[in-house]
């Protein structure tokens, strides 16, 4: 399977965290990657999230809880990508010898951006409604689930969209609204089930949640304790979250 655009332009402006591959075949667990990387626990927890997320098939496979604050290690994809991270070191090297000056490195840093969005999952283009001045687009993400995202009809031109196309889904972490499982949302909701994963407590302010998709994606999504508890939510209880198609953002990489 070819390398999806997302992951390759992520390999070039997130090399940090895609060093962190490495730091996980050498270490073997979340807590010493985490040191060996200079990296807090939960920043490698987010930075496991977005490559897996990122990815067709998830690079990093994990147990939460084991020896060393929970057991990891590498997928043959994650193996295979980071065999292609070493060699595109070697390639950057090259780059930056080349470049004629320093406002080279500068102007190539603003032409990539970076997105406040905490859930940024990759998707392809599965079919585009027309609805008077929006769009509709179907996407399929990875392990073939469905998400639909409305946008204006002008940005579906102006980005180039068509079956088929490679996008990425971009929700914020606020726009994601909790239920039980079994409840039935709302007609014209997204809704994705997976897993409570974790619960992060804030000390004033929603509780940070992640959830396990069943293909290999984590959702982030901000909740009142109030509304964990009268939904009996824990942590490893089934959940899905619902959010709206004018909710999810499209990004592509040119």
């Amino acid at each position: 399977m070819p390398l999806s655009s997302s992951l390759s332009q992520y390999m070039v402006r997130r090399p940090q965290r895609l060093a962190l591959l490495q730091h996980i075949a050498e270490q073997g667990s979340i807590t010493r990657a985490a040191k060996s990387a200079g990296l807090s626990y939960k920043a490698t927890w987010d930075a496991i999230d977005e490559l897996n997320n990122l990815a067709q098939k998830p690079l990093v496979e994990r147990s939460v809880g084991g020896r060393g604050g929970g057991g990891a290690r590498l997928s043959v994809e994650g193996a295979r990508i980071l065999r292609l991270y070493q060699r595109l070191q070697a390639l950057q090297a090259q780059v930056l010898e080349a470049a004629e000056q320093d406002s080279d490195l500068q102007l190539l840093s603003r032409l990539t951006l970076h997105t406040s969005a905490r859930n940024q999952l990759l998707g392809s283009i599965q079919s585009i409604t027309r609805q008077g001045i929006n769009d509709v687009v179907r996407l399929t993400l990875a392990g073939g689930e469905c998400i639909d995202a409305q946008i204006t009809h002008d940005s579906t031109q102006r980005l180039a969209l068509e079956n088929g196309s490679e996008v990425m889904a971009l929700i914020k972490a606020g726009w994601l609204e909790l239920l039980a499982p079994e409840q039935t949302p709302e007609t014209g909701y997204n809704s994705l089930q997976g897993q409570l994963q974790s619960i992060l407590d804030a000390p004033d302010g929603p509780s940070e949640v992640r959830i396990a998709l069943a293909n290999g994606q984590t959702l982030c999504a901000l909740a009142a304790p109030q509304r964990l508890a009268a939904l009996g939510l824990t942590q490893g209880s089934a959940v899905q979250a619902r959010f709206l198609p004018s909710q999810v953002l499209l990004g592509t990489v040119v």
